[in-house]
């Protein structure tokens, strides 16, 4: 059918769906699975044609029998070419299989591979294309900046006091559930516009600091494919209310695998929760060629001294990974205090303190 996904190219950042531009049957495909293509390329031939009708017993017993229509008169094999970019919002399901839904082995008793009654099979999967270039370019960030993680812990006591308190306001007016999110990112606004440096990136060809007047925040996502990085742009503009509906509208597009490849160039600043998962403490890597990132974890109770008392506070550990070729210890410790004390007490970025 026209429009109907016959192929899936994946780069190295999302899925690109071929769709079919004519209704017809698939010929031939020129390209095997796991070749590299570029862009006008042809991969497919497409006989032009109304495609027939699903043999009865085929079908669902729920679906009704409709008349078979002859089929039109055929027509030389269209071919089908690689895209020359990304459309802005691919909605194919993600068709590699990731890791996480490799299913273990069942042992039975015909399997060759049985030790002792348990098997010792093993499965090989290719990996794609984004986990390749997700590891390059970890691996590329350990390689070439001068990484170095220093660590603070927030008290969430106001933060969740506010949140409790106006949430539900907050989604009867504007539609939209109040986060952490939004709090850490407004406190890495505060935080960046009084630390430059650590908006900067170094480029590397010139040896030149290259410093942004924009802010624009990356937040790190988990996907079935991997991790991905989108970008909520122009962040120093923005306030509560913005960044929910950017940060909504985001978390949307990556559930539906709607996230374009514009989606998530560029960048100045990452901000990755691994609490949502449970994570008590991590050193987060860079994204290159950003300077910092900004690690969350989880929100525990933990007895802390408050005035000389030892008091029961939600206490949450946040970890700032540097590039140590730009940014000295001390501008890295006073940039995470910053976001410590606007996270702590929001007053303080009320009256610019």
């Amino acid at each position: 059918m026209v429009d109907e996904v016959i192929a899936e190219v994946e780069t190295d950042k999302t899925s690109v769906p071929i769709n079919s531009p004519i209704s017809g049957s698939l010929k031939t495909m020129l390209v095997e699975d796991g070749e590299s293509v570029e862009a006008h390329q042809e991969i497919a031939e497409i006989e032009e044609g109304e495609v027939a009708a699903t043999p009865a017993a085929e079908k669902p017993a729920a679906t009704e029998p409709k008349a078979e229509t002859p089929a039109a008169e055929a027509k030389a094999p269209e071919p089908v070419k690689a895209p020359t970019q990304a459309p802005p919002m691919p909605k194919a399901p993600i068709s590699s299989t990731p890791v996480s839904e490799i299913k273990p082995i069942e042992a039975s008793k015909g399997n060759s591979n049985l030790v002792g009654g348990f098997s010792r099979a093993e499965t090989r999967v290719k990996m794609n294309r984004m986990r390749l270039k997700i590891s390059k370019r970890l691996k590329e960030a350990q390689n070439t900046a001068a990484m170095l993680t220093t660590f603070n812990e927030i008290d969430m006591s106001n933060a969740m006091e506010l949140r409790s308190r106006n949430k539900d306001m907050f989604l009867k007016k504007h539609d939209l559930k109040l986060t952490f999110m939004s709090a850490f990112v407004k406190a890495s606004v505060y935080a960046l516009r009084d630390s430059p440096a650590v908006n900067a990136v170094i480029d590397d060809n010139t040896n030149d600091i290259v410093y942004r007047d924009y802010i624009d925040i990356s937040v790190a996502v988990s996907t079935p494919k991997g991790l991905v990085v989108p970008v909520l742009r122009n962040c120093n503009e923005m306030n509560y209310v913005d960044i929910e509906r950017g940060l909504a509208a985001l978390a949307q597009r990556a559930r539906n695998n709607e996230l374009a490849i514009e989606d998530m160039d560029g960048g100045t600043f990452t901000i990755s929760n691994g609490g949502v998962f449970g994570s008590l403490f991590g050193t987060p890597i860079l994204n290159p060629p950003q300077s910092a990132i900004l690690g969350m974890h989880a929100i525990n109770e933990r007895p802390v001294a408050i005035n000389g008392k030892v008091e029961i506070r939600p206490m949450m550990f946040v970890a700032l990974t540097y590039d140590h070729r730009l940014l000295d210890g001390r501008e890295a410790v006073l940039f995470l205090r910053k976001i410590k004390s606007a996270v702590e007490d929001p007053r303080m970025m009320l009256l610019d303190l």
